[in-house]
C-alpha cells in the first residue's frame, strides 16, 4: 500500500515513467517532481517564519552537520551531539518493535529530517531483521540534498513536504518523530496533531527542542547563549500545551541543558 496521499484530498496518487509530477486520481492535483524528489506542499503554504528558516536551511546545507557537532558542547559548555542523540532515541521505544502481522514493513517517519543525521543513530537501533522503510520528509531541498547523499539508504524514502500538512495516510507509521525545529513552526498544535494522526495508535511520538533547562543553574554565558541560538523564539519551550486533546502518557524531560525531549501517544 502507498502510504503517501494527496494533501488537498487525501486521494490515490499514480505516477507514470517519464512524468515530471505525481496526480491525485480523486481531485486531479498535481505534484511535481523537484530534485527527484516529489514536492507535496504549495509554495503559498510556506510563510512567515516557516519560509524564513527554510531560506537559512537551504543556504547552509554543507555546514549544518558540523556546527551542530561543534555548538552543542561549546554552547552549553558540556555534552555533545551524540548523547544528545542517544538521550531521544531511546524514548522511540525502537527495541520493542515487532514484525507486522500483515507481513509489510515498519515504517517509521521524520518529520523535518534535514540533513539526515539522525538516521545513523535509527538504524543502529533498531532490531535486527526487521523489514523497515524509514521515510523523511522536510521543506528545504538544500538539506534534502545533503541527505540524500548518506550512504546506506536502501529502505530510506525521502520527500518534500510541510509538517503541518503531511503527505501521508492515517495511522500509517509505526513510529514518528522530529527534531529540532518545532519551536519556529508557524503552527506547533497543527504539526502535533498531524504527527499523532499518521502514528499507529500507541505509538511514541518523540519531539525534540530547545528548552532551557528549569532544573538547573545556569551562567549569564548560558543565558546569552541559549538566547542566541533561539533567536526566533521569545519563549523556547516543550509545547505541551500544543498537544492534541487525546495525547496521553505525556513524559518532558530535559535530554541536555538546552534540549528536551516531548513523547506521548494518543
Amino acid at each position: 500500500m502507498n502510504v503517501i496521499v494527496c494533501t488537498d484530498c487525501r486521494g490515490e496518487l499514480a505516477f507514470e515513467p517519464g512524468q515530471r509530477s505525481l496526480t491525485c486520481t480523486a481531485c486531479g492535483a498535481a505534484w511535481p517532481l523537484r530534485g527527484g524528489l516529489p514536492c507535496m506542499y504549495r509554495e503559498a503554504e510556506i510563510r512567515g517564519i516557516d519560509r524564513y528558516m527554510r531560506w537559512i536551511y537551504d543556504g547552509i546545507p554543507s555546514m549544518h552537520d558540523p556546527s551542530v557537532r561543534l555548538l552543542v558542547p561549546l554552547l552549553e559548555l558540556g555534552g555533545s551531539e551524540r548523547r544528545l542523540r542517544e538521550n531521544y532515541m531511546a524514548r522511540l521505544e525502537l527495541d520493542t518493535l515487532t514484525a507486522p502481522a500483515d507481513g509489510g514493513p515498519l515504517r517509521i517517519l521524520e518529520v523535518s529530517v534535514g540533513t539526515g543525521a539522525n538516521l545513523p543513530y535509527l538504524q543502529s537501533h533498531l532490531p535486527a531483521g526487521l523489514p523497515v522503510e524509514i521515510w523523511g520528509l522536510d521543506v528545504s531541498l538544500g538539506m534534502m540534498r545533503q541527505c540524500l547523499r548518506r550512504p546506506g539508504q536502501d529502505h530510506v524514502r525521502l520527500l518534500l513536504g510541510d509538517a503541518h500538512r503531511l503527505p501521508f495516510r492515517d495511522a500509517s507509521f509505526d513510529r514518528v518523530f522530529h527534531v529540532g525545529g518545532i519551536n519556529a513552526f508557524r503552527d506547533r498544535g497543527a504539526a502535533l496533531a498531524e504527527m499523532a494522526r499518521v502514528a499507529r495508535p500507541g505509538t511514541p511520538i518523540v519531539v525534540v527542542d530547545e528548552q532551557l533547562d528549569p532544573d538547573r543553574n545556569h551562567t549569564l554565558y548560558h543565558r546569552l547563549a541559549f538566547r542566541a541560538a533561539t533567536f526566533y523564539d521569545r519563549r523556547p519551550r516543550a509545547p505541551v500545551e500544543d498537544l492534541p486533546s487525546n495525547a496521553r502518557d505525556v513524559l518532558v524531560e530535559q535530554a541536555s541543558r538546552f534540549f528536551y525531549t516531548l513523547r506521548f501517544r494518543t
